[in-house]
Order: C-alpha cells, then sequence, then structure tokens
C-alpha cells in the first residue's frame, strides 16, 4: 500500500469517528415523546428540528426559546443554542446554555461540554472534572471529541499536561494506547512523544515520535520536536536535517491546523525558522 493510500485510508477512519461523534447530536426523535402522549414536549421537539434559520440568525435562536418555553425539560433546544455563543467567543452565555443541557442529560453532553472546555476556554480543571464523571457513566470508552480527532481519555490527559501535572499525562495516554483493540488517532503519538521529551526522556520521546511519523507522515510537528531533541542530545548534523524537514513539511501545508483555536503542541514556521537560525552556529 502507497503511502498516499495509507493516509486516505486514515482520513476515511477519522471521517467515520467524526460522523459517530455527530450522531450523538443528531436531532432527536420526537415520536418518542408522542408514544409517552407528551404532546406539548412533541409539538417544541418538532419546532426544533425543523426550519428556523441559519445557525446563530435570530429566527434560529428564536425558535429555540420557543420549543424551550413549551418544554423545559428539552435538552437538545439548549445545546443548539448554545452552539453559535460558543463560535463567536461568547462563552459565558454558551457555559449557561450548554451547562442546562448537561444537567438535563450528561450522558449525551458532557463529552462535548469537557471536549469545549479544553479546546475553546483552556478551562483545563473543568474538562477534567467532566471527563472523570463521564468516565462513571461510560467506564470503558468515553466517546471521541465532536471534530473526530481524539479520544477523550487522551484529551483528559491533555489536559493534566496542561496544569502541569505531565508524569500522569504520560501514565494516562499510555494506559489508553495500551488497551486492547484501541486504535492511535492521529495525534496521540505526537503529545505522548512530546511530553516524554518535556519530562527528560528522550529516548522516549524518539520512540514516540517515530511512531507519530509512521502513522501520519504529514506533519511539520514531529520534525520539529525530534529537532529539539537531537539539540538537547547535542546531535548537530541530526538536529539541522530535522528542522530543515519539518520547514519543507510546514511550506507543504503539512502542519496541524485548527478552524477554531491554537492545537496543541502546534508549531509555527518563524519556530521552525528560529531553530535553524540557531543550528547555522550551533
Amino acid at each position: 500500500m502507497t503511502k498516499s493510500m495509507l493516509f486516505a485510508s486514515r482520513l476515511f477512519f477519522v471521517f467515520l469517528l467524526t460522523s459517530l461523534a455527530l450522531v450523538a447530536f443528531a436531532e432527536p426523535n420526537c415520536n418518542i415523546y408522542k408514544m409517552e402522549n407528551n404532546m406539548p414536549c412533541y409539538e417544541a421537539c418538532v419546532l426544533a428540528t425543523t426550519g428556523g434559520g441559519a445557525q446563530g440568525s435570530r429566527a434560529s435562536q428564536e425558535k429555540f426559546d420557543k420549543a424551550i418555553e413549551q418544554c423545559p425539560a428539552l435538552d437538545y433546544a439548549y445545546m443548539e443554542k448554545s452552539v453559535p455563543y460558543l463560535k463567536r467567543g461568547e462563552f459565558i452565555t454558551w457555559k449557561k446554555l450548554i451547562d442546562k443541557a448537561v444537567e438535563l442529560n450528561p450522558t449525551l453532553h458532557l463529552g462535548y461540554r469537557g471536549w469545549c472546555r479544553y479546546q475553546f476556554l483552556r478551562d483545563y480543571r473543568g474538562a477534567i472534572k467532566d471527563f472523570e464523571r463521564l468516565d462513571t457513566l461510560f467506564p470503558h470508552d468515553i466517546g471521541y471529541s465532536i471534530n473526530g480527532d481524539y479520544q477523550l481519555t487522551i484529551v483528559k490527559a491533555l489536559c493534566y499536561s496542561a496544569i502541569g501535572e505531565k508524569s500522569k499525562a504520560i501514565e494516562i495516554m499510555e494506559t489508553q494506547l495500551g488497551k486492547k483493540g484501541y486504535s492511535p488517532m492521529v495525534y496521540d503519538y505526537l503529545h505522548l512523544g512530546v511530553l516524554k521529551m518535556e519530562t527528560g526522556d528522550f529516548n522516549g520521546g524518539i520512540v514516540f515520535l517515530t511512531k507519530s511519523i509512521a502513522l501520519n507522515d504529514y506533519l511539520a510537528e514531529p520534525y520539529y520536536y525530534l529537532g529539539l531533541i537531537n539539540k538537547s542530545k547535542n546531535l548537530k548534523v541530526e538536529y539541522k536535517t530535522a528542522m530543515e524537514k519539518a520547514k519543507a513539511y510546514y511550506l507543504k501545508g503539512y502542519k496541524r491546523f485548527d478552524p477554531y483555536t491554537h492545537p496543541m503542541h502546534k508549531v509555527y514556521l518563524s519556530d521552525i525558522d528560529r531553530e535553524l537560525s540557531i543550528a547555522q552556529t550551533f
């Protein structure tokens, strides 16, 4: 199988996981309310899931307001109403709405709130609380991020890393990666390799950054961090070579990207150029 075919197959896998994640936020089955003879909530559910303008528009938000007024237990309406506020950066309003959705249906919305706390708010301790509560509800698998890039246990580990508990983060990641049947996601090895490097385990860092490249050789980041390890080990030629490759990949567009936020362990061209400048006189 060629490199491009391998990458395509991995993209399909990520797409599949994203699709599965999105199922969790699919429109509810309004007929359940009808079967329960709960006509106010049935009508509110139908209202919330049909028409009403573009996401975030006045018509759309007013539609959810009417649905909530008619059926205060309709968690779907709170969750959907919250999304535009998240995208606009109006986090206080988003938090009030998503908190209500979680209160009404924690099994469905806890993982999403935890992911958003990590990705958008950098509320790492709050995200950890959500993921640990989710662990009590789904002890075998707490699910995936809404964008399909992460298993949420790995995100929990990243949260621990962000608050300085890097050894605990490594332990959580290694446990998850060692679970029978778990398939590493596209950034798992990258993060573990960086954490190994940051805790002084350079050989471990090399192992996992190399695994990251083997899994997905379309990122500048593993080469950049390998370069930093080579620099720390005083391997001058290897340091420069890795940084040159990181720059070549970056210029091809092979880099971490998120349309909303700065992903953890992402590097920029200025980072690479700074190291290349150092490498000239190293």
